[in-house]
């Protein structure tokens, strides 16, 4: 992805800094919002505005009331299941810290 802008800001001695106006902007922040800091594999650090995604915590809050509900429902996965998932992704390594297709640049 292409650098749109550039921003600085100092540290302070005890490890504080300002973000930037243009940095604030572009993630809508405010004041005692919270950031997520994700730190890639190659050094490079992503920097977003803290915040439970609406649809998720909708759809967590939806299972977590019928499973409350309805406790009877919920069910084990049987072994043979658990063992044939475990074959199917025998020997494939993953790399959590790599970024997803729609994270890589277009020159990747």
């Amino acid at each position: 992805m292409a650098t749109i802008t550039d921003a600085e800001s100092t540290l302070t001695d005890r490890y504080q800094t300002t973000i930037p106006e243009s940095v604030r902007a572009v993630l809508g922040l405010g004041k005692r919002d919270r950031l997520h800091y994700s730190i890639r594999s190659d050094g490079t650090v992503l920097v977003t505005k803290s915040g439970d995604d609406p649809a998720l915590a909708a759809f967590l809050r939806l299972l977590a009331d019928d499973i409350s509900a309805h406790p009877e429902r919920l069910q084990h996965i049987p072994s043979g299941l658990v063992e044939r998932m475990g074959d199917l992704v025998k020997g494939i390594e993953v790399d959590l810290d790599a970024p997803l297709m729609e994270d890589l640049d277009e020159d990747e």
